[in-house]
């Protein structure tokens, strides 16, 4: 593999391990509605607002997310929508994983 596929992979790696944690997976999901201030989040989620900041800092540096500051807030945006297919695709494979495991039972 070359230097510049290699580096797409890691990116791409990168993106996956920004995802790859229940409460970030949340957020996500609460940013496909609409755009959340880190208290709101922290609410909806329910941990302490140092713990939620630092998810939002994990999928802000991988692309994921983009913030902006307004006032004294700074409110957090899905960077590309098309995050959520990802999500599509992983609950698809887990369907079908059940259904498998399902038709191994009867």
């Amino acid at each position: 593999m070359d230097t510049k596929t290699a580096r797409k992979y890691e990116r791409r790696a990168a993106v996956i391990k920004a995802l790859a944690h229940p409460s970030r997976l949340y957020i996500v999901d609460r940013l496909a509605e609409h755009e959340h201030c880190v208290n709101e989040l922290t609410a909806l989620i329910g941990c302490d607002m140092s713990t939620v900041s630092k998810h939002l800092s994990v999928l802000k540096n991988a692309g994921v997310v983009q913030d902006e500051k307004r006032g004294a807030s700074i409110y957090y945006s899905l960077r590309i929508s098309c995050i959520l297919n990802f999500f599509k695709c992983a609950d698809a494979v887990i369907e079908a994983i059940q259904k498998e495991q399902s038709a191994l039972m009867e």
